[in-house]
């Protein structure tokens, strides 16, 4: 999908800030894998894409709720799963290292993300 360059930095900043890091190059992943910036859709070490959090295959849109930014490793890893994915990269100090784990989205997204997209989740 071809993103305007205001929706990518809206997303861009919705990714957490490392204390530290200058946050306009550096951040985390929602799974504590590092992004940077200038890394948008390139299969790198720090690369990273737009995930939408409920899946469009399941009724998600592109309503910038449901979008964040996500390790582009994570994001093919988590394909359609909502809302326990399987994590591919996370950070160990700077670096990000192979991983194979589960997680649940966070509770408070999960309620926003419910709120949105509670008649598509019958």
């Amino acid at each position: 999908m071809k993103w305007s360059e205001e929706i990518i930095q809206l997303v861009w900043e919705k990714a957490t800030k490392v204390d530290g890091f200058d946050d306009s190059k550096y951040r985390k992943d929602a799974s504590g894998a590092w992004i940077v910036r200038d890394k948008y859709r390139v299969e790198h070490n720090f690369g990273w894409e737009i995930d939408h959090i409920f899946p469009v295959s399941r009724g998600g849109d592109d309503n910038q709720k449901n979008l964040r930014a996500m390790h582009y490793l994570n994001n093919r890893s988590k394909a359609d799963d909502y809302p326990r994915y399987k994590v591919a990269v996370t950070s160990k100090g700077t670096r990000n290292e192979e991983t194979s784990k589960f997680i649940l989205i966070n509770e408070n997204t999960q309620k926003i993300i419910h709120s949105i997209y509670k008649e598509k989740m019958k």
